[in-house]
């Protein structure tokens, strides 16, 4: 693989056939879904449901595989989100012969108090770390994480992802990491639509719909006559 346009165009559409298989990702533009914030969505996202099949978590893992490749990292530690990033930062630490941490949300609240687990010194001691991460939605979780392997003297120069719905908000949140940590993700928005699209899983209406959401994804309940609840 040349280039990691190639690398999204050949796993990401049959990330996204898989994803809509198993259910990993659902659409819905007529009947939108009602995320936790209240807000009514047309996509829901569960990529915990790849863990359901071994043949879909190996996948995931032959793609990050060929970005680090693609991407010419040199990672000594691959690192996991808790919880949806462990599991395939583990496969890929497997794979690359590499050890592996995880970072949680937040410090533990007795103990030692760390925030990241699976290290044997205190700190990452300045080597490049791999984070993993399942969704880059707005990014905020994904930028805490990568702060925290800054403040454990790691380097984090990448984060890769198995999707993500490219929101302009998740671009700026990233860009006020320093040193820069820069996000790409396996599947991107556009190809699910277009997949989905192609299948009849959505109307070209739908697909349609789907786009526009992404523009103003927390405005285009109002807009479409479905109001945040709560």
């Amino acid at each position: 693989m040349r280039t990691l346009e190639d690398i999204q165009k050949h796993y990401g559409r049959e990330l996204a056939r898989r994803a809509m298989e198993l259910e990993a990702v659902r659409l819905s533009p007529e009947e939108p879904f009602t995320w936790a914030s209240g807000y009514r969505m047309p996509i829901y996202n569960d990529n915990r449901r790849f863990l359901a099949e071994a043949s879909a978590r190996a996948y995931i893992c032959e793609a990050f595989a060929a970005a680090v490749e693609t991407l010419g990292l040199h990672p000594r530690n691959i690192a996991g989100t808790a919880t949806a990033g462990i599991p395939h930062a583990t496969t890929l630490a497997d794979k690359l012969g590499l050890p592996l941490s995880y970072v949680r949300s937040q410090g533990k609240d007795h103990g030692m108090k760390q925030q990241i687990e699976g290290l044997t010194r205190p700190t990452y001691e300045g080597v490049e770390v791999l984070l993993i991460e399942d969704l880059i939605s707005t990014g905020g979780s994904s930028v805490a994480a990568v702060n925290a392997i800054l403040a454990a003297d790691g380097r984090c120069p990448v984060c890769l992802a198995i999707f993500s719905y490219g929101f302009p908000a998740s671009q700026e949140t990233f860009s006020q990491i320093r040193p820069v940590c820069t996000p790409y993700s396996l599947l991107e928005y556009d190809t699910l639509v277009d997949v989905a699209h192609e299948a009849g899983y959505v109307s070209e209406d739908g697909a349609r719909i789907l786009a526009d959401w992404r523009i103003d994804p927390f405005g285009w309940g109002e807009r479409h006559g479905f109001p945040k609840k709560g």
